[in-house]
């Protein structure tokens, strides 16, 4: 036989033997996946989101069937998804309650004062770290859209110069209150409507000095407001979400700080 025959056969027989190997290795080597992961995963969205805390719709579904993982961890499925996983798995669903992102800040460019021109990377972390960021105010919202970058639903608008949540197409994943610098955005239920858009800790006068819209601590809504619905954190005061408010509209109106505002979607 002459050399290429040789170098044939060779070649080959160690591609027979190696598909052999191969064949055995997975009959008798390999781990059979549950049958229940594909199927819990075909119940999820496919939104890849990473709002349950795991990397991805499939090891959200894994770490459901075989890590017991709660079922109301997916923000984009909500409760209906809760409850087909649930019924798959002969599973209690749990409470699910669907939240959406809030930028708490109402400093934009028609109320808010900037301290420099910064003309760096379009980016708040960049930004930020350029000089504390060019807003005069150290705690409110840059504008420069990393938050809008990382929505993964189109759910964030950058409008004039400041970040603004539509609720109707926010999924709840927190991808944007993950990526924001200043850590202005919250996960709120999306059924409260009413929000202290600011996050200020400086005092009143200070506050006012560089912005229209902040909060200057007086807490003028925690008296106005229902028991409990808002609370005072040194000069700044919130809205406690686990707390009912009924009386809205007069504490917006009375708001010194014209903060205290109402979602417009």
């Amino acid at each position: 036989m002459n050399a290429i025959t040789v170098s044939t056969l060779c070649v080959g027989g160690i591609g027979c033997v190696s598909a052999l190997a191969l064949a055995v290795a997975d009959k008798f080597l390999s781990v059979k996946e549950d049958p229940l992961i594909g199927q819990v995963t075909d119940l999820l969205p496919g939104a890849n989101c990473g709002g349950c805390g795991f990397a991805g719709c499939a090891d959200y579904a894994k770490a459901i069937v075989t890590g017991g993982a709660e079922l109301n961890c997916c923000a984009p499925g909500g409760a209906e998804v809760a409850g087909k996983i649930a019924k798959c798995l002969g599973r209690d669903a749990g409470d699910v309650v669907k939240k959406v992102a809030v930028v708490m800040c109402g400093g934009d460019s028609t109320s808010a004062v900037r301290r420099f021109a910064y003309n760096g990377i379009n980016d708040c972390a960049a930004a930020n770290s350029t000089g504390g960021g060019d807003k005069g105010c150290t705690y409110g919202c840059l504008g420069y859209g990393s938050c809008a970058r990382a929505c993964p639903a189109g759910a964030i608008e950058i409008a004039n110069g400041i970040a603004r949540v539509v609720k109707s197409r926010c999924i709840g994943c927190g991808k944007c209150a993950t990526v924001c610098p200043r850590k202005l955005i919250k996960l709120v239920p999306a059924s409260e409507t009413v929000h202290v858009r600011c996050s200020s800790k400086d005092k009143g006068p200070a506050v006012k000095k560089v912005c229209a819209k902040g909060c200057i601590g007086c807490r003028l809504c925690t008296k106005l407001g229902d028991p409990g619905a808002f609370s005072a954190d040194g000069f700044l005061c919130a809205r406690d979400y686990s707390q009912p408010l009924t009386k809205a509209d007069d504490v917006i109106a009375k708001c010194p700080g014209h903060c205290i505002t109402k979602d417009a979607d």
